[in-house]
């Protein structure tokens, strides 16, 4: 009898558990960005202003604009797209955060695929 008033006690308290997402410590600066995809590592340096980024990924460099949507979410496109693919918009919602790190999710705009990774600020 016991544990089914503990059960719902235990419930309601769980859910009003809120993660903690201080995002506009985050807006801008150098980051190190790590995501995994079939078990790969993948990693990205990352220079962020206001407006735009510019990424370091295997040696290559590529620049993109991005508008903020909200402060713990914006939308990226790509200045100079090479293919289709890179045509396509991203949209990238920061999950959590910690003091100097953020755990981040993105995926093609209208796309219900998200991926998820971890950016580490390492200027700001």
């Amino acid at each position: 009898m016991k544990k089914i008033f503990v059960f719902p006690l235990l419930l309601l308290l769980l859910s009003c558990y809120d993660v903690a997402r201080d995002c506009r410590d985050f807006k801008t600066g150098t980051y190190q960005s790590e995501i995994t995809i079939k078990d790969v590592k993948h990693q990205t340096t990352s220079i962020r202003t206001d407006s735009m980024v510019i990424e370091t990924y295997k040696g290559k460099t590529d620049t993109a604009s991005i508008r903020w949507v909200n402060d713990c979410e914006y939308v990226m496109r790509k200045l100079h797209p090479k293919t289709m693919a890179e045509q396509k918009a991203i949209t990238i919602r920061i999950l959590t955060t910690s003091k100097n790190s953020y755990t981040f999710e993105f995926g093609a705009v209208g796309n219900d695929e998200k991926q998820r990774g971890t950016a580490i600020l390492i200027e700001k």
